[in-house]
């Protein structure tokens, strides 16, 4: 299996299921709040960690009684956690409002930044790194790993330059108008020479894959839909578990769609150790 470093947020999720949708202006009923283990470095770090690869995760903790909690949690899972900082103040907190559908919107209360870029990052050996994170001060140490390491970067950013990577990935959500009408030619201003695929989510239509010269697309299968929580960061956990595997780009982003599909079925803002055991060895979404 892989060393993977995965490069992102843990979060303490508030979670909120709504009685009906989210309306503007509207008094709503809902459950009482329950609160999980998430943010998008955990909850891509977590399932590749289930799948047997050794995980290491880099990302700012708070000095708060949660932060401990969420260490306990991390290494619980089998995570390694010698890449986390401690931060002064507040762990990363966020709301996230469930809908009867399962879609969800999260508001962020808190989040916890380290005060200048990730320098340990130079030196941490991975075969391959994986970033969810916006920060525009990891260019130049991304610059550095991809050099030598198989580099997944999430975007935004999108910034000229910003995601030095082989691979970038998008939710199309993320993005407003035209910016995803060409996803090759943004991809190669934000990464770079070495790029190799740009990768778009698109929701419950599946994802899809855009090269120099190819395209492939992937379908999931119908999913009944409980919570829509880290749906995307199961994706990438798939993808990139399939990629250090050897996998082609049509099997890897097969494999993302099916534990991205996977993760919705179930509560929880990452895919658990019991959805990805049954996974593995499981034929994935048709293509």
């Amino acid at each position: 299996m892989a060393r993977i470093l995965v490069v992102g947020s843990v979060a303490r999720d508030e979670v909120v299921r709504l009685k009906e949708p989210l309306r503007a202006g509207s008094h709503l009923e809902a459950q009482p709040t329950r609160s999980r283990l998430g943010g998008g470095g955990a909850n891509v770090a977590i399932p590749l960690a289930h799948a047997g690869h050794q995980v290491r995760l880099l990302a700012p903790l708070g000095s708060d009684l949660t932060g401990q909690e969420l260490l306990r949690e991390l290494l619980a899972e089998g995570v390694d956690t010698s890449a986390l900082s401690t931060v002064a103040g507040l762990s990363t907190r966020s709301l996230v409002l469930l809908e009867p559908n399962g879609e969800r919107t999260v508001v962020n209360l808190h989040r916890c930044r380290e005060a200048s870029p990730p320098e340990r990052l130079r030196s941490l050996a991975a075969d391959a790194v994986y970033v969810r994170s916006r920060a525009l001060d990891l260019t130049p140490l991304l610059r550095e790993k991809v050099e030598h390491s198989l580099v997944v970067a999430q975007l935004p950013p999108a910034e000229p330059g910003s995601r030095p990577a082989q691979v970038l990935v998008a939710s199309e959500s993320d993005f407003d108008g035209d910016l995803l009408a060409d996803p090759w030619a943004l991809g190669q201003r934000v990464a770079g020479p070495r790029l190799q695929w740009v990768v778009v989510t698109r929701g419950s239509r599946g994802a899809e894959a855009f090269g120099a010269s190819e395209h492939i697309a992937s379908t999931p299968l119908p999913t009944r839909v409980v919570d829509t929580t880290g749906a995307g960061d199961a994706f990438a956990a798939g993808l990139l578990h399939a990629l250090v595997s050897g996998a082609p780009m049509a099997e890897a982003l097969r494999t993302g769609v099916t534990w991205g599909s996977a993760a919705v079925a179930g509560e929880g803002s990452y895919l658990s150790r019991n959805a990805l055991t049954s996974l593995l060895g499981v034929a994935p979404a048709r293509g």
